[in-house]
């Protein structure tokens, strides 16, 4: 695999990209790719897409992941947590992919893994004509449902108390309330307190973050558009019994999802741990399925009805 930075611009910011590319080069010709935006506040240089980026190269592909407006390397304002950025900039990626010779625009395809990267997978596939297969990963299908779960009830409504006051006070001031995104948005699980998965790029996320931008969070709604992706295929890849992403937000995209797609569960493992523990079985499934609904290139051809719909179960073994 072969890596080398590159930059493009989303509506006016520059943004620093990593692209990850098969180790045989321009001289195989234009080669299918696979756009990534980072998870909640990660950013492009993460160990911890690696193996995925490796796996996708040595199959051929180009795989291009970034930082999102106003984190990392990117410019724009910063740490504004928006979805609705979030996607423009997706949608700028592509159309910076479709302009390289070595990139084969007529097969894109997009990864997302997550919370709101797992969903942005699903958003941009739906606004995106242009994007062919989508993988989406542990993902937030519904922004407001997910931060409820976060809290206990009666923490739920002080945390909407808290955002109109917030909204007043920027109608009266011109200033709201800053906060720390990992604790008083999304409000950490033991195991993310405990787990070292992202400890590369921790030091480097963002530490306070305007409290609008939760509104902006229960704003997102995958679910509302997943029935837009296709005749993109879509494979969602869950964790059962999950406790940072529902396992029902999985679910509910793959039921209301039209064919071609494929739900992958993973099961007796936690978020952060599934990353690792399955890797082995999940990425070659991913390599499949983009395999799968790239074609040749320009050339179309159809051969009647989409695949049938497949569920997988990934298990681990029984102690």
């Amino acid at each position: 695999m072969k890596e080398s930075e590159v930059a493009f611009f989303s509506e006016g910011a520059q943004m620093s990209g990593l692209l990850r590319s098969p180790s045989a080069g321009a001289e195989a010709g234009p080669a299918p790719a696979i756009v990534q935006g980072p998870g909640w506040l990660g950013l492009k240089d993460a160990k911890l897409y690696l193996p995925y980026h490796e796996a996708l190269a040595a199959a051929g592909y180009h795989v291009m992941i970034f930082d999102y407006r106003g984190f990392g390397a990117s410019g724009g304002d910063r740490g504004v947590l928006s979805p609705q950025l979030q996607l423009e900039d997706l949608i700028n990626a592509v159309t910076y992919l479709c302009t390289r010779d070595d990139v084969d625009s007529d097969n894109i395809g997009v990864f997302g893994s997550g919370g709101t990267g797992g969903g942005n997978a699903v958003l941009l596939a739906a606004a995106d004509r242009r994007v062919r297969a989508a993988v989406s990963q542990v993902p937030v299908a519904d922004g407001t449902d997910w931060l409820r779960r976060m809290r206990r009830e009666h923490e739920w409504y002080e945390f909407l108390n808290r955002l109109e006051a917030d909204r007043r006070q920027r109608v009266l001031t011109g200033r709201g309330e800053m906060v720390h995104p990992r604790e008083e948005i999304m409000v950490p699980t033991p195991e993310r307190r405990a787990s070292n998965v992202k400890a590369d790029v921790d030091d480097r996320i963002p530490s306070s973050v305007p409290l609008r931008s939760a509104e902006a969070i229960m704003a997102y709604k995958p679910i509302d558009v997943v029935d837009q992706v296709a005749p993109a295929g879509l494979m969602i890849i869950g964790v059962a019994d999950d406790a940072v992403t529902p396992t029902d937000h999985a679910e509910r995209l793959y039921e209301r999802a039209r064919s071609p797609k494929k739900l992958i569960m993973q099961r007796h493992t936690t978020h952060y741990a599934a990353y690792k523990q399955y890797g082995d079985a999940v990425i070659p499934e991913m390599v499949d399925w983009y395999r799968a609904h790239f074609d040749g290139g320009a050339v179309e051809v159809r051969t009647g009805a989409p695949a049938p719909d497949r569920r997988r179960l990934v298990e681990s073994p029984r102690p």
